[in-house]
């Protein structure tokens, strides 16, 4: 276990239902293991249903607050997973609209993974970034103003006073994870 995260404070948002499993579990595990403090808030709060590959239910994981009781000063980042329900879901959920814009204006790192992205679009905070997703949001990406999509494993994209973390999918996990650490180590 390392501590080179002591100090910092992660904040992980979700739906209450069609989150992908790995991109929920697995940064709240990693990043912890790095000695952050995180926090995973949901749109109800309580049970959050995740899912292997959008379809296969699977385990149940607990936030401890709403999204309506967080704010983003309270936060050094921000970290989104995937989930086609998850972020089409928290694309239309005012607070976590909120939430996002709160850590875009503060100058903050925000990290999206997968279908992501999909929140930051109705957030209004793409344009001129270049970022990556899941291959199927790109074309959502592009006509939101965004700068450009690649197809890398992780992309960062410092610019307008805060770093967007993007990647593509649970595959690309350990990369992105060590991407959010070392954003949160030279912030």
């Amino acid at each position: 276990m390392s501590t080179s995260l002591q100090g910092k404070k992660v904040l992980v948002i979700t739906s209450n239902t069609g989150v992908e499993r790995d991109e929920l579990v697995k940064p709240l595990e990693a990043l912890k293991g790095f000695g952050a403090q995180v926090t995973h808030g949901s749109i109800k709060g309580g049970t959050v249903q995740t899912f292997l590959h959008d379809t296969e239910k699977d385990r149940t994981v607990e936030s401890q607050h709403t999204l309506a009781e967080l704010k983003g000063d309270d936060y050094q980042a921000l970290v989104i997973p995937g989930g086609t329900v998850n972020a089409d879901t928290l694309r239309q959920d005012r607070d976590a609209q909120r939430l996002i814009n709160e850590f875009v204006n503060a100058g903050k790192t925000i990290a999206a993974i997968c279908h992501g992205p999909w929140a930051l679009i109705d957030a209004g905070v793409i344009e001129g970034k270049t970022l990556t997703s899941y291959p199927s949001v790109r074309i959502d990406l592009l006509n939101a103003k965004a700068a450009g999509w690649v197809d890398e494993a992780v992309k960062e994209c410092p610019a307008n006073g805060w770093t967007l973390i993007t990647s593509r999918t649970p595959d690309d996990l350990p990369a992105f994870n060590q991407a959010i650490a070392n954003a949160l180590q030279a912030g």
